[in-house]
C-alpha cells in the first residue's frame, strides 16, 4: 500500500510548560499556589488526547516547579504553626487546604463527565470506558505530579489515624481476639492481621497489596484521608458511578415513559432499573455484541468498578466477577 493511503496518526499533546509567574510566588497562599498548578491539573486531567491510557504531560521545570511550591506552602504553614501558641492538643493544619482543594476539583471533573454521559443506556459502555481510563490515567499523573503531598500530609494523617482504615474500624476484631495476658506487641500484629484481612477483600489473582489497599481506599468515606490518585478514584465513584447505578425517583402521579409493567406472578421478573444495571444486563445478555468484545468490555467494567472502590459484594461486582483480571 502507498504511504499516500495510510493516515497519518495524530501528533501528541506537547507538554505543558512553565507558566510565566514574574516576581509572584506560588507558596504565598492557598489561591497563589492553585492558580499555579491549576493549568497542570486541566492539562492532565482535561486535555482531549487519543491516548485514554496515558495522561498528557508537562514540561520538567513545570514539573519541578509544582513540587517546589508545594513543598514551600506545606512547608511555611508548617513553620507558621510551630512558631504561634496553641492549645496543647491542636495538630498541624499543613496541607489540609490543599488536599481540600484538589477534592473539590476530582469532584468537579467527575461531574462534568457525567454530565456529558449519553443519554442512550445503549451507547453508555461506549462512554464510560474510555472516559474511566482517561480520567484514571490522569489521577495516576497527578498523583505522582503531586507526591509531596502524599508524603507529607497524607502520610502524617494516616499516621495519626486518619486513613482508610482507623483503630476504631479493627478496635472490635481486636476486643474479640485479645488475651488480658497479650503484650503490645501481639496486640499490634492482630491488628496489621485485620489490615491484611481487608486488603485481601480488594486483592486480584495477583494479591498486590499496594493495589488493593487504593481500592480500599477509594471505598472509603469521604472523612478519611487518602492518598491522592484514591481520592481522585473516590470521587469518581461517588459523582459519577453512584448516581448511574441509583434508582431514579419518580414522584407521584407523572407518567413514566417506557415504564416496566408490574409482574403479576407470571413470566420473568423486572429488568435492573439503574442505568449502569441496565447497561451491564445488555452488555451480558445481547446478542449482538461479539464474545471477545463482551468479555474485554466487561473485563474493563469490573475493573473500573473495583478501583473506584464499589465493594465485592455488590451485584455488579458479582456480575462482572469471572471477567475480572
Amino acid at each position: 500500500m502507498s504511504s499516500k493511503g495510510k493516515e497519518k496518526e495524530p501528533a501528541p499533546i506537547p507538554p505543558l510548560p512553565n507558566p510565566a509567574t514574574g516576581s509572584a510566588n506560588p507558596a504565598a497562599s492557598l489561591s497563589a499556589l492553585w492558580a499555579y498548578i491549576t493549568p497542570a491539573l486541566h492539562h492532565i486531567m482535561k486535555s482531549p488526547t487519543n491516548n485514554t491510557s496515558k495522561a498528557p504531560a508537562i514540561e520538567v521545570d513545570f514539573y519541578a516547579g509544582v513540587h517546589s511550591a508545594c513543598y514551600n506552602y506545606i512547608t511555611s504553614q508548617t513553620e507558621a504553626y510551630n512558631s504561634s501558641p496553641r492549645k496543647p492538643d491542636e495538630v498541624p493544619i499543613s496541607g489540609t487546604d490543599l488536599y481540600d482543594q484538589l477534592d473539590k476539583y476530582f469532584a468537579d471533573a467527575a461531574r462534568e463527565l457525567l454530565l456529558g454521559a449519553p443519554q442512550d443506556d445503549s451507547d453508555l459502555i461506549h462512554y464510560i470506558i474510555p472516559c474511566f481510563n482517561r480520567y484514571s490515567a490522569g489521577a495516576s499523573s497527578v498523583n505522582r505530579l503531586l507526591n509531596y503531598v502524599n508524603r507529607a500530609y497524607i502520610k502524617r494523617a494516616v499516621d495519626e489515624d486518619k486513613g482508610w482504615l482507623t483503630i476504631s474500624d479493627v478496635l472490635e476484631h481486636v476486643a474479640k481476639t485479645a488475651k488480658v495476658t497479650d503484650t503490645r506487641e501481639q496486640l499490634a500484629k492482630k491488628l496489621r492481621e485485620k489490615r491484611t484481612d481487608e486488603l485481601k477483600k480488594w486483592a486480584t489473582a495477583s494479591g498486590e497489596l499496594a493495589d488493593a489497599e487504593a481500592c480500599a481506599e477509594a471505598a472509603s468515606p469521604v472523612d478519611r484521608i487518602v492518598h491522592i490518585s484514591a481520592l481522585a478514584h473516590r470521587r469518581f465513584r461517588l459523582e459519577f458511578i453512584d448516581p448511574l447505578l441509583a434508582v431514579p425517583k419518580f414522584k407521584k402521579g407523572t407518567k413514566v415513559k417506557n415504564k416496566i409493567p408490574k409482574s403479576k406472578g407470571s413470566g420473568p421478573p423486572p429488568g435492573p432499573k439503574g442505568r449502569l444495571a441496565r447497561m451491564v444486563k445488555e452488555l451480558l445478555e445481547s446478542p449482538n455484541i461479539g464474545e471477545e468484545d463482551r468479555v474485554r468490555q466487561a473485563s474493563e467494567l469490573a475493573t473500573m468498578l473495583r478501583r473506584c472502590g464499589i465493594r465485592p459484594d455488590h451485584p455488579l461486582r458479582k456480575k462482572l466477577a469471572k471477567y475480572q483480571s
